[in-house]
């Protein structure tokens, strides 16, 4: 069983007891529980229920293990026979879930 879940403006495929990387919930505490209800399509073994947006009276049930930084990311930007080189980078911060259930 899996479900396509949109989680802050990105949509993720989680299956129960994954472990997912999302962009940082400030709000999310460590070892709590969070749900989201923004479910768009179920498969149940075959069985798939499309939402029309969301599918009604779903919700994934994740455990928030930890905040994590990402890898370096480097960006350089350079154009041609023109001397100009940029080079930066960042590391994003992230939240680490685990998916506990897919309630249908």
């Amino acid at each position: 069983m899996y479900a396509i879940v949109e989680i802050l403006g990105q949509q993720f495929k989680v299956e129960a007891g994954k472990k997912l990387f999302v962009h940082r919930m400030n709000e999310a505490e460590v070892a709590s529980v969070v749900e989201f209800d923004k479910v768009l399509l179920i498969d149940n073994n075959g069985e798939v229920t499309v939402g029309a947006p969301v599918v009604e009276g779903a919700k994934v049930v994740c455990e928030v293990l930890d905040h994590v930084r990402g890898e370096k990311v480097i960006i350089f930007h350079k154009k041609r026979r023109k001397g100009y080189r940029k080079r930066n980078g960042h590391r994003q911060d992230f939240t680490e879930l685990r998916i506990k259930e897919i309630v249908a």
